[in-house]
């Protein structure tokens, strides 16, 4: 006895230009054996490969690595797309996919600092001498923790309460995109110490929208709480 194949899941179309590019490549693997997992794997070697040439510090392997970090983030698309078109959505491979982009990040962020430091050795930052690799380092945990707050975030308030800011069909991760200009015009040292500054400046912005939502989702059950005590105590009047 033979399946019945399945038919597409009719979805609203998505936002970003990436996103319905991703669709259209992945609309045919909906009935095939390649599982959205397949795909956050595949970003995920790609990603990991674009953060060993961008460490290996030298011109041709900085810009190879860019472009393989592009090629990254639009593969971390056609997962998600292929999950709501094809309903193959599921907890674990939501968290697996999340868990992917921070390890893709925060080595992205390390590999463009060591590169960094191998051709231009230790830097300045504030009046103090700071290797690039650990600058790359504090921003890749400073995205580490922010990763980790949005999907915390997720789960108390829902996707609404993550959904990046988009215009003319981009979000705001799509910045990543622009990394070959970074390697191109030869600033990877500059963007790293930008991003060694601007990181923790938005993680704490994170931390402080999470304890927001956490206050809000807390009020229900303390309305509810003391609604019950209300009952009891009429209840035995």
């Amino acid at each position: 006895m033979t399946s019945r194949p399945q038919t597409p899941i009719n979805v609203p179309p998505p936002r970003t230009w990436d996103a319905r590019l991703a669709r259209r490549l992945v609309t045919p693997l909906v009935n095939t054996w390649v599982t959205p997992n397949h795909l956050t794997t595949l970003r995920l070697l790609i990603g990991l490969a674009g953060a060993l040439c961008l460490a290996h510090g030298d011109f041709a392997w900085t810009n190879a690595g860019a472009l393989l970090i592009v090629l990254s983030n639009f593969v971390d698309h056609t997962d998600g797309e292929l999950a709501r078109i094809g309903g193959k959505s599921s907890r674990i491979g939501h968290f697996y996919d999340l868990a992917c982009d921070a390890i893709v990040t925060i080595m992205l962020f390390i590999g463009m600092g060591v590169g960094a430091g191998t051709a231009a050795g230790a830097t300045h930052v504030g009046g103090l001498k700071v290797m690039p690799g650990v600058l790359g380092a504090v921003a890749g945990v400073a995205i580490a923790l922010i990763f980790f707050l949005r999907m915390r975030i997720e789960e108390m308030a829902g996707k609404a309460g993550t959904k990046q800011a988009a215009v003319g069909g981009f979000e705001t991760e799509d910045v990543l995109y622009l990394l070959p200009i970074v390697t191109l015009t030869s600033v990877v040292l500059p963007f790293v110490v930008v991003a060694s500054i601007g990181a923790p400046l938005f993680a704490a912005w994170v931390v402080v929208d999470y304890w927001r939502v956490s206050r809000r989702a807390a009020r229900p059950a303390v309305a509810v709480g003391s609604a019950s005590e209300n009952s009891q105590m009429w209840a035995s009047e």
